[in-house]
């Protein structure tokens, strides 16, 4: 490969998925490495001051400010509009800058949003607390009814904001439907998906305008480094969102941009498996919990949604072991292999209780109304075999007597 294939759009466009995640967005230097470069600068030189004048003012090519351009970053932010199927992208610091700014990057006072209700806690943080604190309303409902949709746009709604699969409900939203609704009413829909990334789920192909991400997740794969990303048309990313970020700074780290490449490396070969893995798993739960939400199950309410919209269910899925707090506490604490943790997306599985962790702050109203109980768990399951998974899970179960 030359020095600058990996950024011809005319030539990655022709690409299959697994060659691009490992191939595009690569720019080498003038020495030739093949792994991509990491840029340790915050600032750049000009040969005379005509040509920093000339850059700020955009009538130049080449960086001016690591807040705004880095070689790495840059790199990373072209492999995932590539895989994305998007005209941009633009990294952010960690997933939740990056659900902030691709909303408040294009909201002002008097603006309306209509947000799924099941949404990552510090995402309903944003509908619930901070957008009001602006002047923003937002209505809350549940995404799975086409219908809650179209009643609740009003002349103001500019946004419509979801994640499906959702976090830890496990909702399945009909993009085509949803997205096609935002279309016809000149409405911008915004879609986070960090349960399914974009090797097993490409919202634009159904419609999505802005794709957001907590790349921590399945892209970085390893629990090793924060970081967002927002994917979206050319003029979206490079006027609207590049304006809020240029001015707020939450800029992604040029180490965290190198760790999260590689990681993208290997994310079709570790989301695929892992999806594998968690349907195994959950065909074991099925049997000895209450109730258990797994889209690439039968009995999932949206299983035929899920499976149209989606190569494979992703990794993550969520149970309900009966008892409230005290026995889905017992439960974890009986593990010996999968780990108890609030993150998701690593090689390593990761247990953790929704309702006392990532969703605390809905309080317990909140998490009611979209079916957090006190005996629900979620899990994330990695790379282990399935087999040594499925043994730790049925020796937690039988100490708690199920």
């Amino acid at each position: 490969m030359k020095r600058n294939t990996g950024q011809n759009r005319e030539i990655t466009k022709n690409w299959r998925p697994a060659t691009k995640a490992i191939r595009s967005g690569t720019m080498r230097s003038e020495f030739g490495e093949t792994s991509e470069a990491l840029f340790l600068t915050s600032g750049y030189t000009y040969d005379c001051a005509e040509d920093a004048a000339a850059r700020f003012n955009g009538e130049q090519e080449g960086m001016t400010y690591s807040r705004l351009q880095n070689p790495t970053v840059k790199m990373l932010e072209e492999r995932i509009a590539i895989m994305e199927g998007a005209q941009a992208c633009r990294t952010m610091a960690s997933g939740m800058a990056a659900m902030t700014a691709s909303l408040l990057c294009q909201l002002k006072s008097g603006d309306h949003v209509v947000a799924s209700r099941a949404l990552f806690g510090s995402c309903r943080w944003l509908t619930d607390s901070l957008l009001p604190k602006f002047g923003i309303e937002t209505t809350v409902i549940d995404g799975r009814e086409l219908a809650n949709w179209e009643q609740a746009i009003r002349p103001e709604t500019k946004v419509f904001f979801f994640e499906t699969p959702a976090n830890p409900t496990m909702d399945v939203i009909d993009l085509r439907a949803v997205c096609g609704l935002a279309r016809d009413k000149g409405i911008t829909s915004v879609v986070d998906n960090a349960f399914a990334t974009n090797v097993l789920q490409r919202p634009m192909e159904y419609g999505a305008d802005v794709v957001a991400y907590s790349a921590t997740k399945m892209m970085d794969g390893q629990g090793r480094v924060m970081a967002g990303a927002v994917c979206g048309t050319e003029e979206f990313i490079e006027t609207t969102l590049l304006e809020f970020t240029r001015n707020t700074g939450p800029t992604l780290s040029a180490f965290n941009a190198w760790v999260v490449l590689k990681g993208l490396e290997t994310l079709d070969l570790r989301i695929r498996k892992q999806s594998e893995s968690a349907l195994e798993v959950g065909k074991f739960l099925e049997q000895r919990v209450e109730k258990i939400l797994h889209p690439g199950l039968p009995s999932h309410p949206q299983h035929n949604l899920a499976m149209s919209q989606m190569e494979a269910t992703g990794p993550i899925f969520s149970l309900y072991v009966g008892g409230g707090r005290k026995q889905a506490h017992s439960l974890l604490n009986a593990l010996n292999l999968i780990d108890i943790s609030n993150n998701i997306g690593d090689s390593r599985s990761l247990m953790c209780h929704p309702s006392s962790t990532t969703h605390h702050g809905l309080g317990e109203e909140g998490r009611q109304e979209i079916g957090i109980s006190e005996d629900m768990l979620r899990i994330s399951v990695g790379l282990e075999d399935p087999a040594d998974l499925i043994e730790d899970l049925d020796q937690a179960l039988s100490s708690i007597g199920l």
